[in-house]
């Protein structure tokens, strides 16, 4: 008898220096996305705290080391908060559209402003068109890139591209592989609002959950995540929701680290583009 799905192979990393906790080293374990069962490979690894760069799912597997957390928001049962109410009623002029993971020069363009700001000793910030066309269309699962864009002033030529996410849709809820925004514009938190906007989709949807990869309680540029409640992360007995008195405490910490304030939706390095070489 033939098994519907062949099981994957795995491959581990070499250990390299660690993006979010100085001194540290990080190991990755990974397999390839292929074929026709790529979607439901990608769920059920998903559900296991594996992310997605283009063909390859891969998580963290350090040896002394077990920081980086998976975790992801409760779709139906989001609760904003009152800074995130506001953002939501102040950035709901912006037409979203889904688009087919097609990139474009525009596209590219917004990421170099965003990485020359948010990231510039990043090694993202070598990428050229054609890796960027490799980041977005690579892809064998079912994806999608949402477009953030300001009103258009005659209501049909299509506004300015302000923000972008390449997202995949699972059986669960949506994954948001990567994010990037205007960093020189006006409107303040918008890393921010296309994680809202996602959770807004999913309930929609009727996705249970938001996946935002990976959170590092020591690593201040990563605490942003923690804002959106409720939310779970996953451990060894699988997957279960923070306490209401230790995300509050999560939370006020975020809010005090100037690092975090900067904008809300941002992090050190975004955990869907790692590096598998090595």
């Amino acid at each position: 008898m033939t098994a519907p799905v062949r099981f994957p192979r795995f491959f581990v990393t070499s250990p390299a220096p660690c993006p979010y906790l100085p001194g540290r080293s990080e190991r990755k374990v990974f397999t390839e996305l292929k074929g026709a069962h790529a979607d439901s490979l990608n769920d059920a690894l998903g559900r296991i705290g594996f992310r997605r760069s283009q063909t390859v799912a891969y998580r963290p597997s350090c040896l002394d080391c077990s920081a980086c957390i998976s975790v992801r928001v409760v779709a139906g049962a989001f609760e904003p908060l009152g800074t995130q109410k506001r953002l939501m009623k102040r950035n709901g002029d912006l037409v979203a559209t889904v688009c087919r993971p097609w990139s474009t020069s525009e596209q590219f363009e917004l990421l170099q402003r965003y990485l020359s700001v948010r990231h510039p000793e990043g090694g993202m910030t070598s990428m050229d068109e054609v890796d960027f066309a490799d980041m977005v269309e690579h892809t064998p699962v079912t994806s999608y890139v949402v477009e953030y864009r300001e009103p258009s002033p005659d209501g049909v030529t299509p506004g300015r591209l302000v923000g972008a996410c390449l997202t995949d849709r699972q059986c669960d809820g949506l994954s948001m592989i990567y994010s990037f925004y205007d960093p020189h514009h006006d409107r303040q938190g918008l890393g921010t609002y296309i994680i809202l906007d996602h959770i807004q989709r999913a309930t929609e949807m009727e996705l249970p959950y938001v996946y935002l990869g990976y959170w590092v309680e020591g690593s201040p540029r990563m605490q942003y995540k923690v804002r959106f409640r409720p939310m779970e992360k996953l451990g060894r007995s699988g997957w279960e929701r923070f306490g209401a008195e230790e995300q509050d405490r999560l939370i006020a910490a975020a809010v005090a680290n100037p690092r975090s304030r900067a904008d809300l939706g941002e992090n050190a390095r975004k955990d869907g583009v790692p590096s598998i070489a090595g």
